[in-house]
């Protein structure tokens, strides 16, 4: 295939099409790389005004992929067939293969979902495939993996790169395992996934007050979009935070106090070890995840201040831009948004490797 001499004229020849877009992190960082996102599919509509608002130009389409028909996008926006340039991305719903998920029931019914994506990969041919999951998903017994692998081998993607990779060595601040693939039925192209940086993406690169984040108190409400906003605390769940040690700190600094110990941790101190504990400034965040604005579900507490990291404190270590607005008033809908989506600095990563295998 030619190769063009000017990097970004080649990159806006580029297009996607986002399934399971969410709120836009994977859209926001293939645009950051220049690629044309046409559309963004998701089946919940309440991240559709987050989804557009942030991301101009490229649609959001509200519905089910297993109800959506193939020719959809051919039809509504003229997206062609055997297109070189085209990537489709499918970074499915995982919490039936996620290590944190202890009820399988309700996420059985989005396990197979990687099949309905191939569906319109069969049907449009791209010119790449781009897929991003939990670890799991490689590991699991009933993985629907390796029968995708068959069906992508079985239409002619014969260039496939995969692995599961930390995202804090590609400048993403949180020990965030994921499983990344790409794959190309393209002749002559030599796929890899992003180079690794030379140094891991540490908390103290991210926030505090040198980057912007003002001290606050728990429950404080910040009305502007930059949404600095964190969820109150009680007075009890306030004092175990004055007796958790800065910059690190957890539950265990008050377990003997049988006042303050829950007790669902009585003789259990082994177990959640992270919950109600503080991060660290000089090691990357924990992974972020749709309820990282409460202390009692993980490593989330500020590592100085007491209480747990703010609204726009999660999605800026997800690597969202500072002024990508959340259109929602309600703080666990921000945080669902900001947890569930592909962090876009690793998605630009993404794109750009992409570009640069023409």
């Amino acid at each position: 295939m030619m190769r063009l001499a000017n990097k970004s004229k080649l990159n806006r020849m580029f297009k996607a099409i986002d399934f399971f877009c969410g709120g836009g992190g994977m859209t926001c960082g293939l645009r950051q790389a220049g690629i044309d996102v046409v559309a963004g599919v998701d089946f919940d509509a309440s991240v559709g005004p987050t989804y557009e608002y942030n991301n101009p130009g490229s649609a959001f389409v509200n519905s089910d992929i297993k109800r959506l028909r193939s020719t959809y996008f051919e039809r509504k926006f003229g997206v062609q067939r055997n297109d070189d340039f085209l990537i489709m991305v499918g970074c499915s719903p995982c919490q039936y293969y996620s290590i944190i998920n202890h009820d399988t029931t309700k996420s059985k019914l989005s396990k197979d979902l990687l099949m309905n994506f191939a569906r319109f990969v069969d049907y449009y041919r791209p010119g790449y495939v781009l897929v991003e999951n939990v670890p799991g998903i490689m590991t699991s017994n009933d993985s629907i993996l390796p029968q995708f692998l068959k069906k992508l081998d079985k239409m002619g993607y014969i260039h496939v790169v995969k692995d599961v990779i930390n995202m804090s060595e590609y400048g993403v601040p949180q020990s965030r395992r994921r499983f990344s693939l790409i794959a190309s039925r393209l002749d002559g192209v030599k796929l890899s996934l992003p180079e690794k940086d030379n140094h891991i993406s540490i908390l103290s690169e991210f926030i505090g007050e040198a980057h912007g984040f003002p001290k606050i108190e728990a429950g404080h409400r910040d009305k502007t979009d930059f949404m600095h906003s964190t969820a109150a605390l009680d007075a009890i769940s306030l004092e175990r935070m004055r007796l958790t040690p800065h910059d690190g700190g957890s539950r265990l600094a008050w377990a003997g106090d049988e006042r303050l110990q829950l007790k669902c941790y009585i003789g259990r101190d082994d177990c959640f070890r992270d919950n109600y504990g503080r991060m660290s400034w000089r090691k990357p965040a924990p992974t972020i995840t749709t309820r990282f604005s409460s202390v009692s579900t993980g490593r989330f507490a500020h590592p100085e201040e007491d209480r747990c990291i703010s609204i726009r404190e999660g999605a800026t270590l997800q690597t969202f831009p500072r002024d990508y607005v959340f259109k929602t008033t309600n703080m666990a809908t921000a945080a669902k948004i900001i947890g569930n989506a592909v962090p876009p600095e690793y998605a630009r990563r993404l794109g750009e490797t992409i570009c640069n295998n023409q």
